[in-house]
């Protein structure tokens, strides 16, 4: 427990010092929709669904989100935003969604691990953040790791996005 809770944390605070412009970043754009005309587009790859259901449904819902369904694409408009979770930056679903979504002229938010030989929404997103989180977190004795939170990093980034959008949409009014 003291390994998985020192590494988490570790890794927590390695996002809050490296990716705070990111985050910054993908609250403002977020900002537009919230604003506008337009809606926030939520979508988890596997494990990480359970992020954009606490973003619809969770104690601190995103405004204007919806779910993206990814056949839906006739109800996108270049006013909607999307935040996209994702284990890695090179999840064949979560780039082809960002390239369909960018069709439409929906700007979005990805959230990943980045994988730097292959980099996929770090080069696709408008605005990229790295979850930091590329391998399991603790050693065991037979030389392998286990603990990858996946759900925790990609929340904490979660979070840090609503605290800014909130701050924001309190300037704006």
């Amino acid at each position: 427990m003291k390994i998985l809770t020192t590494q988490t944390i570790g890794l927590l605070q390695k996002i809050a010092a490296d990716e705070e412009p990111a985050i910054e970043d993908g609250a403002r754009l977020l900002a537009q929709a919230a604003i506008g005309d337009g809606h926030i587009w939520l979508y988890g790859s596997g494990e990480l669904d359970a992020v954009a259901a606490a973003a619809l449904l969770g104690p601190d819902p995103l405004p204007k989100a919806k779910r993206l369904e990814p056949t839906a694409t006739s109800d996108w408009r270049e006013t909607d935003r999307a935040l996209l979770f994702a284990r890695f930056s090179n999840d064949c679903e979560a780039i082809r969604l960002v390239e369909q979504l960018q069709a439409h002229g929906v700007d979005a938010v990805a959230v990943a691990a980045l994988v730097k030989d292959d980099p996929g929404l770090a080069d696709i997103a408008t605005v990229f953040i790295d979850s930091k989180l590329s391998r399991p977190l603790v050693p065991t004795e037979d030389g392998r790791r286990i603990g990858m939170p996946t759900i925790i990093t990609a929340s904490f980034v979660y979070y840090g996005l609503r605290v800014l959008l909130d701050e924001i949409l309190s300037e704006y009014e």
